[in-house]
Formats: structure tokens, sequence, C-alpha cells
């Protein structure tokens, strides 16, 4: 009777209301009398109106630059994706993207494409929200800068840093000296003083993002020279950018004494963001360091703070990127706020606005101007000055406060890493009209040249002097009869892996090691709150091993390849057994997924790949999520998937065995048994056990020395409810695809399941 009452309800209301706009419409049409109104009636018109219509809408300002972030979006990550893979820093490929889109190569082979992509008249538009992305991306890096570092571990980090700047800085202002005499390469009215000190700064800047997130790659975070380069990337960044700040000032007002005024402001606006402004922020994040949450009015003063600052510095004339930094670095010290705070801003600001940035970076690049032997002579002596006064300097001051030339080396590469940062600078001084368009297009090749030779160098420095960094703990490298390695991401699925691999090992602690091995990925992990994370990550894992009066070894890496490093640690440590969560894509079992290859990072560009070269065959029909298949393709070591559904014993223990090959199950039910008491009860599937001599005998060898831990029963046998009882499922990895293949009635019942693939 309620729906009855309410249908006619709308029914009176939404017809009634239509009949009045209609009767409304009707009578306005008789105001038209005398207007001359042209009426367009015929098909043709109205489909040329749509057409107009369409073309319009296409070309409005709002559409352009909708399409222009799309396109650049998906081609930074996708070029990002591909440099990751072969080893290099995200951000070179990012780089390349925006030169890609530019004219050196779309704008060169597809005109007409980019100039609908990138029309002049756009560009005020994408300049101004890359601009904003950078502000965004500033303050994140002044907030990643670990101040207690360099107040604890100055001395020799100072000396180093400071080196590594006056060396390539005097060596740039060298260069500036040879480039200035050629006209072509500087802008008209542009004097030397400006060019030089744009040259130098340029010279002397290091990419402190890319030079910590390579020493978390690496595993020499916890290293004694990890700190060092760290700190000396720290105070580098500081005191480039109050350089760069000093040089911007000199630049606009023609010479120092003019620069005065604006020296004596900047100097003024420092020292009210350190003595008012901090103090004032610090207050602010003493009262919410407890909250579970920032309240949206805290995260406003905070941002707030950020656009007063950059909008302060710009009018100085110091650039907005000074103030944002510096809201950045004098942010409260508590690493929740900074947390928080970064986790709202950072993903806007490097996937959506920061590639705006590389690529107007990349519409300002024409690598076809530097035609000639000359002018690639001209490059090439640039990159050359580049890697001698950053390399070389940072090396040779490290050699002189102490360090081996290993060490120095090995600081000499990372300090030349120049990466994102350089190209802020690069586009400050184009900005400016310091720079030509030659020479920023040289200045942004040596970015990138400097940039990507820092891994290599380093591989290089490590082959020559025969030692490589340790990740391994010793105590895993020494020799234990069985080891196992469980890889967790959460610390649910971490607690359930150390309880299945505790349930293996329980009273054969003295010859047995478990390890546990967090991998996160590099641009998740913050150099600033690193020890903080890692401590965090292992602490549940760590209080149930204590529990369950288990030893555990930790390790702990930031990575750009989970899969990859999961495999190589397994085999660099000669483990047993790896243990890992099976993972869950949110397009699992559909069809788009299964068609694009869709995973929780949205497009998995290794299952294209596979797909395009015919390897998608080898995971047809696939069980897992892309994360776990690509594990299983790249492990060399046996290997346990846990399924996990709340597994908190591993009392009942329910064995499959559906084919001559599931013989070495039995060797892990041993185990079971042996360590942990277990029974397990062994499902003979068409008398694959009784028609094996191998798996019969040695069931019936477990059945005679364990009679109250083994038993045998066929499919037949099975009783209703019988799998609820069980506390684990041991199968393996050909198998449960069969199962799963099969749709059997099992899967809606069957407990934890571990899939072990030998």
């Amino acid at each position: 009777m309620k729906n009855i009452k309410n249908a006619l309800f709308y029914l009176g209301v939404t017809g009634g209301f239509i009949s009045l706009m209609f009767w409304i419409v009707s009578k306005g049409r008789m105001l038209e009398i005398g207007r001359n109104i042209i009426a367009k009636t015929s098909k043709d018109t109205l489909f040329h109106q749509f057409l107009e219509s369409m073309v319009h809408n296409i070309k409005h300002p709002l559409a352009i630059l909708l399409l222009q972030i799309i396109t650049i979006v998906v081609v930074a990550r996708f070029f990002g994706w591909i440099f990751r893979k072969i080893g290099q820093p995200t951000v070179i490929g990012e780089i390349i993207a925006g030169i890609f889109l530019g004219p050196s190569v779309v704008g060169m082979y597809f005109p007409e494409y980019s100039a609908l992509l990138f029309p002049a008249e756009s560009l005020g538009n994408l300049q101004f929200l890359s601009q904003i992305g950078l502000i965004l991306f500033m303050f994140v890096i002044g907030m990643e800068l670990d101040l207690k570092v360099l107040k604890n571990k100055a001395n020799d980090a100072i000396v180093i840093s400071h080196a590594s700047i006056v060396i390539p800085f005097a060596l740039g202002i060298g260069l500036s000296y040879f480039i200035y005499q050629n006209k072509q390469f500087t802008p008209a009215g542009v004097d030397f003083l400006s060019f030089s000190l744009f040259m130098g700064i340029a010279m002397s800047i290091t990419a402190f993002p890319v030079l910590a997130r390579i020493v978390q790659e690496r595993g020499i975070h916890k290293t004694k020279l990890g700190t060092i380069v760290i700190t000396c990337a720290a105070a580098d960044d500081i005191t480039a950018w109050c350089i760069l700040a000093a040089v911007i000032a000199i630049v606009k007002a023609g010479t120092f004494v003019s620069a005065i005024y604006v020296i004596l402001l900047a100097t003024l606006y420092v020292l009210t963001m350190l003595f008012v402004v901090k103090p004032f922020l610090k207050k602010i994040g003493d009262l919410y360091a407890t909250r579970e949450n920032l309240s949206k009015p805290v995260v406003a003063i905070f941002l707030l703070t950020l656009i007063i600052s950059s909008y302060c510095t710009e009018v100085i004339g110091i650039h907005a990127l000074f103030g944002a930094f510096m809201t950045g670095a004098i942010m409260p010290d508590i690493s929740k706020i900074r947390n928080i705070i970064i986790e709202k801003i950072e993903d806007v600001s490097l996937i959506l606005l920061l590639p705006l940035f590389f690529v107007f970076t990349g519409l300002r690049t024409q690598i076809g101007l530097i035609n000639d032997a000359y002018l690639w002579q001209i490059t090439g002596l640039i990159i050359g000055v580049a890697v001698v006064g950053k390399f070389l300097g940072s090396a040779l001051a490290a050699k002189f406060v102490g360090q081996n030339w290993r060490d120095s080396l090995t600081i000499g590469a990372l300090m030349n890493t120049r990466g994102l940062m350089e190209l802020v600078v690069l586009n400050i001084g184009y900005d400016l009209g310091v720079l030509s368009t030659e020479v920023f297009t040289m200045m942004v090749i040596m970015a990138l040249v400097t940039t990507f030779m820092t891994g290599p160098a380093i591989d290089i420095i490590n082959f020559v002097f025969k030692r490589k960094e340790v990740l391994i703990p010793n105590e895993i490298i020494q020799n234990s009869s069985f080891k196992i390695l469980i890889s967790f991401g959460n610390n649910e699925k971490g607690k359930s892996l150390l309880r299945l691999a505790h349930s293996f090992v329980k009273k054969q602690k003295e010859n047995t090691n478990i390890t546990a091995l967090h991998l996160s990925l590099s641009d998740e992990v913050h150099s600033y709150n690193l020890q903080d994370y890692e401590r965090e990550t292992f602490e549940p894992i760590l209080v149930e091993s204590k529990v369950l009066q288990q030893e555990l070894s930790t390790i702990f890496k930031s990575t750009v390849d989970i899969e990859t490093d999961i495999a190589d640690i397994a085999s660099r440590g000669e483990y047993d057994l790896v243990l890992v969560g099976l993972g869950k894509s949110i397009f699992e079992g559909s069809l788009l997924g299964k068609v694009l290859g869709f995973t929780t990072r949205i497009i998995n560009p290794d299952r294209l790949i596979d797909k395009f070269t015919g390897k998608e065959g080898l995971f047809e029909n696939s069980p897992f999520d892309d994360r776990t298949r690509l594990i299983i393709s790249k492990s060399k070591k046996p290997l346990g998937i846990l399924v996990d559904k709340d597994l908190t014993a591993v009392n009942e223990v329910f064995v499959p065995i559906f084919s001559k090959d599931d013989a070495f199950l039995v060797d892990y039910a041993q185990k079971l048994i042996v360590n942990n008491d277990s029974r397990i009860t062994v499902l003979e599937i068409n008398n694959q056990v009784s028609s094996n001599f191998v798996i019969e005998n040695a069931v019936n060898t477990l059945t005679e020395h364990y009679p109250n831990h083994m038993d045998l029963i066929h499919e037949s046998d099975m009783k209703a409810g019988f799998l609820i009882k069980q506390d684990l499922m041991l199968i393996s990895l050909e198998s449960w695809k069969k199962l799963v293949d099969s749709q059997s009635v099992w899967l809606s019942n069957v407990p934890s399941v571990l899939i072990i693939k030998p």
C-alpha cells in the first residue's frame, strides 16, 4: 500500500510540474514574435550544430588542459616504469617522457598532433599548474630533511657538502667564460655575471630526493656511508637553495649592490620563519601530536603557511619555491604529523602535477637544435665539467676527511645525481631569460646523463673494490639445517606467516632460522622517518615472536622491484623455504582484469608484456594476483603461498595427493608432525598414493612411526564438515591450479591453504 501511495505521489508531482514547464515554454514562444529569431530545424543544420559544438568543446581551454593531464600522466608513468625496470630512478623516465612529448620527438614526427595537444595559448595554464605542483613538491622535500642529522653528524658532512658546491660552482663559472664568448649561446642583453652565476649554481645542485631513494634501494641507509651521504645531500640542499635565492636576487637586480635590499629582505624572511613561524607551528604540532587524525582547520593552517611563505619569497624576488622549501624544513619535527601531511600532498604533487613540469620542461627542450658536431662537443664539455666538479670534488673532499677510496668514490657518484632539482634551477634560469634555448637543452641533457650514470658508477666502484654491502645478517649466512624466509606486506599476514613458519621448526630451533623480510617501494618511504617506519613495521611481528619464543632475524629494504628482490634475497640467503601471503587484485577474475592486466596499481605492464610476447599462457587462468604471479615466476627457491583465513594454529593439516609430483608434500608433513605434533590427513585421489611406490612408502613410514598423527583416507571417505575442522590444507602449486580450474566444491569450505612450489 505504501509503495502504491509513493508511486501516485511521484507521478503526480513529476507529471504536474513537467506539464507546468511545458505550458510556460509554449507561452514563452509567443514572446518571440517580432524578434527576428531564425529557426534551425533541418537535420543537416542540427547535426552541423552538434559538430560545431563538439569542436568548440574540444578546443575549450579546460578540455585541452584535461587532455594534456591525461596524456602526460599516462606517458610519464609508462616511461617511469621502463626506467624502474632497468634499475634507474623513476624520475629519469618521467623527464624522458617530457622530452618525448615535446618538440624533440612528438613535435618533430607528429607536428599536427603536437599542435592540437599543446597549442601555444595553452602553455600558460600548463606552466602555472606545474608551478603549483613544484611548490607542493618542494614543501615535501623540505619536510623530508632530517635536521637532527645535520646537528649530530655535521662536521665531515659539511666539509664534503660545501666542497661539492664550491668546486663545481667555480668550474661552472670558468665554463661560462668559455661559452659566453659565443653570442649564439646567450640571449641578447644578458650580462656575464648573471650567466656565470646560473651556470655555477646549475653545476652545484644535488638531487636530494633521488639520492635518498638510491641509498635506500641499495640497502646502505643503515651504514656509516649511508648516513654520511644523506647528511651531505641534506646540507648540500639547504646551502644550494640559499645560494640560489641570492643568485636570483642578484640576477633580477643586475648587480650585487642593487640586490642588497632583496638579500636583506630575504634574511629578515628567514629569521621570521625560524624564530616566529617555527615556534608557532611547533605549538600546534605539540597540541595535535597525540591525536589520531589532524582536523581540517589544522591542516589548513599548515597549508596556508606554505602558501603565504611562497607568496612572500616570490614578492621579495627569490622565487616561490624557496618559500615552499623553507616551510617544509621548519615543520614540526613530529613524524606522525609529517606523515599525514605528506600523504595528503605527495600523491597529488608527484603523480598528477609534477609530470606537468617535466613535460613543460620537455616543450622547452629542443634536442634538434643540437644539430652539429661543435654543439655536441659543447654538450660533452658541459657534462665533463659537471662530472669532474661534482663527482671528483665530492670524492676528494671525502678522502681528505678520512674516508677510504671506495666510500669516497661512492659519495662522489651519489652527490653527482642531479635529477629534478637541476631541472628546477634550469627552468628558473630560462624564465629569467638568462639561459638560451640551446644552453638550456644542453644542460637538460647533462642532468639526464649525470643522474643516469649514478647507478652504473656505484656498480663499477663495488666491482673494482670487490666488496658488496651485506644485506643478509650474519646469523643467516651461517650454516643452518633449515632456513625460512617470510616476506610480509601487512602485520596480520606477517603474524600468520610467522606462526606457520614456527610450526615447521618449533623443536629444532638450534639448527634452524626464520627471517622476516619487509620490502617497501622506495617512493613510499621517506628518509627522515626510515628508522621509525622500520621499527613500527616489525614491532607486531617481534611481539608475536616473543609469544612463540621464536628467535627472529629481520631484513628491511626499500626497492623499486619487490618481486625481484624477494627472489634475489631468497637466493643470496640460500633459504630452504620462502613464505609469502596471497595478494588480491581489485579486478581479479573480471573481464577487464583478464584483458588488460589491471591490478591495484591500476595497470600492470608486466602482464601486458607477457600477453604480447606469448608468455601469458604460462599463467593462463592463474588463480593468483599479479604480484604473486611474478614472485612465482622469479623465485628459484621452494616457495609457499599462504591463503590466510585467520590461521592461528596448525594442529589439523589436510594434504590432498593429486599426482605423483606431489610426493614432496610428505616431507613438509613430516616436519609439521615432528616439530608441531600436527595431525596429518592424507587424501588419496584416483589411487595416486597406492599406485606410486615412493609416495606410498613415505606415507607408510610416517604412519608406522607416528600412528597417532597420520591418517590416509580416500575421496569417498570424506565426511560432511571434514574440511571445516582442518586448520590448514597443504597442496602443491599444480594441484591448486587444477582444483581452481575444476571449480571444486572444496573451495567454498577449505581452511587456510599453503600452496607450495617445490
